[in-house]
């Protein structure tokens, strides 16, 4: 009985977060995996008919809105490791006994919903805002210059939004460096700029993989800030969805729309992972 015991009780162990997938993610993808192969409307109803022609039309009809989804999500991402990685840097090897203040005061704005926090921004960037009319009022700018509606104004509410999500990843996997390890480099007559390239980048890689996954995907396929600070030429896959979800009730092109932008991703992530190397990444994780 006891041997027995000991073979379930890992199984017992995965029970609850299993069926916490199974019963919040699988089912559900399995269902919208169903809808997106249906045929009708919202009046007569919709069947399930296998059509697959479903994916072929809603990826040429809205290719433009995903490729620009990725791209921005790409460019957000990019930016997000220039500025989180100075940031997490300094907090875990200069941060001192204030390292809890300073990453609390990172996470401060997620105690504000993602909608006001973006919100704010457009009230921000308005024409009339306090950054746009004073340099307008000096002259450096034009009366058509403006930052709401384009792709700037969306990328910046990206950045912002999800700044914490590579912010803490960074800083955890630096602050397992081993301080010693920094100084034997310093000690061999590494300059900083070595130092930094051949130690303290490759030791903080687990942290920048984890914080490309926790932030490309989500930044791709937002909705917010693309429909609070962008404008039609500014539209994202995720808005399309939305629309198609909640406005014109057209459920299969919606789920074909999911079930594509989460492909794309996929495969986006796992070329990174490739090229990255994740075993050696993890090799580095588990030094």
């Amino acid at each position: 009985m006891s041997r027995l015991k000991r073979k379930i009780a890992p199984y017992l162990l995965v029970l609850p977060g299993g069926l916490w997938l199974l019963i919040f993610f699988a089912v559900p993808m399995i269902a919208m995996l169903s809808l997106s192969l249906q045929e009708g409307d919202i009046v007569a109803g919709y069947r399930f008919t296998g059509h697959w022609q479903n994916y072929t039309d809603s990826l040429s009809a809205y290719q433009t809105q995903l490729i620009r989804s990725l791209i921005y999500g790409a460019v957000a991402t990019i930016l997000l490791i220039a500025i989180a990685f100075p940031m997490a840097y300094w907090i875990a090897f200069y941060g001192g006994r204030r390292k809890g203040t300073y990453l609390f005061l990172t996470l401060l704005p997620f105690f504000v919903s993602f909608v006001l926090r973006t919100l704010s921004w457009q009230q921000i960037l308005a024409d009339e805002g306090p950054v746009l009319s004073p340099i307008r009022d000096l002259g450096l700018v034009g009366p058509a210059f403006h930052i709401l509606g384009t792709p700037v104004a969306v990328i910046g509410g990206l950045v912002y939004n999800f700044l914490p999500f590579m912010v803490l990843p960074i800083y955890v996997a630096l602050e397992r460096i081993d301080p010693r390890v920094v100084e034997a480099a310093r000690d061999l007559y590494a300059n900083p700029i070595i130092t930094f390239r051949k130690v303290v980048f490759p030791l903080a890689l687990p942290g920048v993989f984890a914080g490309v996954l926790m932030t490309f995907v989500p930044a791709s396929s937002d909705f917010v800030n693309s429909e609070v600070l962008g404008s039609s030429e500014t539209t994202m896959i995720g808005q399309v969805i939305a629309a198609q979800f909640l406005d014109n009730s057209d459920y299969p092109t919606a789920s074909a729309l999911s079930f594509v932008l989460m492909v794309v991703l996929l495969i986006g992530v796992f070329t990174y992972a490739r090229i990255l190397g994740t075993e050696d990444v993890m090799k580095v994780a588990a030094r």
